[in-house]
C-alpha cells in the first residue's frame, strides 16, 4: 500500500464516514461508530481498533480521484510518512521514539506530549504550539516551524528541549518561553526574530555544580531577542547576531568565532573570556559591556573596536 498522505484524529465525519477519538468516550460508542464504516471495494477499507482507548490516526490516501482509508496508531515508536496531521489533538500522547517524515501539521497543539527521542524529517509545523512537551534527545532535520506567510513561528512554553538537535530547520520568529535547553544543538538553522524568554541552558548537578551547555552553529539570529540569556562557555560560532538584542546576556567564555555582531545591542552583556576572532565586531562598544576581561580578539579587529569607543586610530 502506498504511503498515506493524510491522517484524521478526532470525532469527525468525512463523506459520510465517521472517525472517532478515544479520549473520554465509552467503548459502546466506538462499536456503534465502527458500524458506520463500509468498504466500497477491496482497496477502500476503514477500521477502528479498540486498543485500550489508545488514540488512532485515520489515513486518507487520494489515488485516482478516490480515497483509501487505513488506521495508524499514534504510539511510541510509530512511523508516519507523507501525512497531513493538521488539526489533530496530540494532547497527552506518548510518541517517544516516533519517526515522522514529510508530514504537515497545521495549527496543532502539543500539550503534555512526549516526543522524547523522536525523529522528525522534512516536517512542516505551521502555527504549532508546544506546551509542557518532553522533547529531550529529539532530532529535527530540514523542518519548518514558520507559517506560509513567514510571519508566525512556533511557540515553546514550559517544555524540555534538553539535548534536542535541530539541523537546517526554519525557526524564524519562534518563541521559546521558560523552557529548558541544556545541551541543545542548532546547526545551520534560520532563527531570525526568535525570542528566548527565560530559556534555561543550564543544569544543576549538585549543590554547588551548575553547568551550561548549548550550541548554535552557523545559525541566523538576526533581530533575535536574547535579552538576559545565560550562555557562558557555549558554542555560537559562525552565527549571525546582526541587530540582535543581547542586553544583559551572559556570553562569558562563549565561542563567537566568525560570528556577525554588527549593530547588535550589547549594553550590559558579559563578554569576558569570549573568543571573537574572525567575528565582525563593527559597532561593538566595549564601554557598554559588563565584563570583557580576557576577551580574545585578533589584531585586525582592534581598529574597529577602538573606533567603536570613539578613538581615532592612525597607522604607524
Amino acid at each position: 500500500m502506498n504511503s498515506p498522505t493524510g491522517f484524521l484524529l478526532g470525532f469527525q465525519r468525512r463523506e459520510g464516514l465517521a472517525s472517532c477519538h478515544t479520549n473520554g468516550s465509552p467503548e459502546s460508542l466506538f462499536r456503534k461508530q465502527a458500524k458506520a464504516f463500509r468498504a466500497k471495494d477491496s482497496r477502500s477499507i476503514a477500521t477502528i481498533v479498540l486498543d485500550t482507548f489508545r488514540p488512532i490516526a485515520y489515513c486518507i490516501d487520494p489515488r485516482e480521484g478516490r480515497k483509501e482509508k487505513m488506521t495508524v496508531k499514534l504510539e511510541p515508536g510509530c512511523i508516519i510518512e507523507n501525512a497531513d496531521l493538521s488539526g489533530v489533538d496530540f494532547a497527552e500522547i506518548d510518541l517517544a521514539g516516533a519517526a515522522l517524515t514529510r508530514c504537515v501539521l497545521r495549527d496543532v497543539q502539543f500539550t503534555g506530549t512526549c516526543l522524547q527521542d523522536a525523529r522528525l524529517t522534512q516536517v512542516r509545523l505551521i502555527r504549532c504550539r508546544f506546551a509542557n512537551v518532553d522533547m529531550r534527545d529529539a532530532i529535527f532535520e530540514d523542518c519548518s516551524f514558520i507559517d506560509d506567510a513567514g510571519h508566525v513561528g512556533a511557540q515553546f512554553a514550559f517544555s524540555r528541549l534538553d539535548q534536542a538537535r535541530f539541523r537546517r530547520c526554519d525557526l524564524s520568529f519562534a518563541k521559546i518561553d521558560r523552557s529548558t535547553l541544556f545541551g541543545v544543538e542548532f546547526d545551520d538553522c534560520n532563527m531570525r526574530g526568535a525570542e528566548f524568554h527565560k530559556a534555561d541552558f543550564s543544569r544543576t548537578f549538585g549543590r554547588k555544580l551548575v553547568k551550561t551547555a548549548a550550541a548554535l552553529r552557523g545559525c541566523n539570529l538576526e533581530f533575535a531577542d536574547l535579552n538576559g540569556v545565560r550562555m557562558p562557555d557555549c558554542e555560537l560560532s559562525n552565527s549571525n547576531f546582526r541587530e540582535a538584542v543581547l542586553f544583559d546576556s551572559d556570553l562569558e567564555g562563549a565561542d563567537l568565532r566568525g560570528s556577525d555582531l554588527v549593530l547588535a545591542l550589547t549594553a550590559g552583556a558579559k563578554f569576558a573570556r569570549a573568543d571573537l576572532r574572525g567575528a565582525d565586531v563593527a559597532d561593538l562598544n566595549l564601554r557598554e559591556l559588563a565584563t570583557l576581561d580576557g576577551m580574545i580578539v585578533s589584531a585586525g579587529q582592534q581598529p574597529h573596536l577602538l573606533a567603536a569607543m570613539g578613538l581615532d586610530v592612525y597607522p604607524d
